[in-house]
């Protein structure tokens, strides 16, 4: 009789090939629970039911804690309807899936980053999702005067409510993703190119922060924007090498901007000092003639006063107090009576300087 083994003797899946015909379940189930009353206390189904009630003791007593990390909250839910929020520590919880605690990270800054990826990110919503393809869409905008650029920026936000986090929109981390994209394509859409690319970031990011906070807090998002900060601004690659041009011509500009500003602040200050000194003089010289004026004018007056009192000592008085003022600056004196007429003979003109009279 020939073999039945078949496929070169390998025998049937069930076996080695040794017996040819399956296993006999009526004699399999006996061994079975033989092997199981040697395993389980008592045997039989009641031993079945105490490992089931072990497991299940063990499982409960596994999902009855939770730890909170310090920068997070724990939203706990009781058969899916919200419960309470939990701070950081360790906690307990009824176990087996009736309590559900979901850990929110509310003192820990996110981010968002859009035409670009960093590698190792934990958050699924911090990357671009798909391929290349649709990271570079997500860049491609077109300007006010209708020009394309690629622009790359970074959205950095806090979870402030993890209640309407988790239950107030469906997929919040996308739908911020939604309203930064479009909120960018708006703010991008009102400026022109060469404002994009040079002067324009910083009025694009305080401007586009401020839209989006907007829109996070009417779509009850839980979300708080901290900060939008644009990246890489580029054109196109055609026109690459044309706004590089334009870019350090505009850049060459500011410096001279900066030097013009700098010679200005040295030498306008300068000018100034000088003009207050000079001011500051003319005021003292004005002040001292007012009172040199002021002065001889109280003086006449006094003069006068006397004058009209006695005119001929007063006169007398005056001519005394001249030559008071006068003789000490003279040097030589020469004293002559009124009968005098001629004054040579009381002058010795041959002496020499050092020579006695």
């Amino acid at each position: 009789m020939p073999s039945q083994r078949g496929n070169g003797g390998r025998g049937t899946p069930w076996g080695s090939g040794a017996n040819p015909n399956p296993p006999d379940l009526d004699a399999l189930i006996p061994q079975v629970q033989d092997r199981l009353k040697q395993v389980l206390p008592g045997g039989g189904p009641r031993g079945v039911l105490v490992l089931v009630i072990l497991l299940l003791a063990g499982l409960g007593v596994w999902t009855a804690w939770y730890t909170v990390p310090s920068d997070s909250v724990a939203v706990v839910q009781r058969f899916g309807q919200y419960l309470k929020d939990v701070p950081p520590g360790l906690h307990f919880k009824l176990p087996l899936g009736i309590d559900a605690a979901t850990i929110v990270p509310v003192k820990r800054q996110l981010k968002q980053e859009f035409g670009f990826t960093t590698p190792g990110a934990s958050d699924p919503y911090q990357s671009p999702r798909g391929g290349e393809r649709e990271t570079k869409l997500e860049t491609e905008m077109v300007t006010g005067d209708l020009n394309a650029a690629l622009v790359e920026w970074v959205v950095q936000y806090r979870i402030s409510d993890p209640v309407k986090y988790l239950f107030e929109v469906r997929e919040p981390g996308e739908t911020l993703r939604y309203v930064s994209e479009s909120v960018m394509r708006e703010v991008v859409g009102d400026r022109t190119v060469d404002e994009v690319i040079t002067v324009g970031r910083q009025e694009i990011e305080i401007e586009a922060l401020a839209k989006m906070q907007v829109l996070s807090s009417k779509y009850v998002m839980g979300i708080s924007i901290d900060q939008v900060q644009l990246k890489n601004i580029n054109p196109p690659q055609p026109v690459q090498a044309s706004f590089n041009e334009v870019n350090q011509a505009q850049q060459e500009k500011e410096k001279l901007i900066n030097e013009a500003r700098r010679d200005y602040n040295k030498v306008i200050p300068l000018a100034e000092g000088e003009k207050d000194q000079r001011i500051r003089e003319a005021d003292g010289y004005r002040l001292k003639r007012i009172n040199e004026a002021e002065g001889d004018v109280a003086r006449f007056n006094a003069l006068l006063a006397e004058y009209s009192k006695a005119p001929e000592v007063t006169r007398r008085r005056i001519y005394i107090e001249t030559m008071q003022e006068v003789m000490p600056g003279i040097r030589a004196k020469i004293i002559v009576d009124e009968e005098t007429r001629s004054i040579l003979p009381l002058l010795n003109l041959d002496t020499r300087k050092g020579d006695k009279p």
